[in-house]
């Protein structure tokens, strides 16, 4: 699986939480006010709501 090319994958959540309830925005929020780039991308084969910071060039 290509993780939104090259981004690293932080953290998954399935896509049918509670009406109201978005985890994985929260998640990726916090992961911002701590400094990070975090974004929330769907992962259609799996059906889960990834949170991913881009990847980093390590040649």
């Amino acid at each position: 699986m290509c993780a939104a090319m090259g981004a690293k994958v932080l953290e998954r959540f399935p896509a049918g939480a509670p009406r109201g309830s978005w985890p994985a925005e929260e998640y990726a929020a916090a992961r911002r006010a701590a400094g990070e780039p975090a974004t929330v991308v769907m992962d259609l084969e799996s059906d889960a709501f990834l949170v991913v910071v881009p990847g980093r060039d390590e040649d």
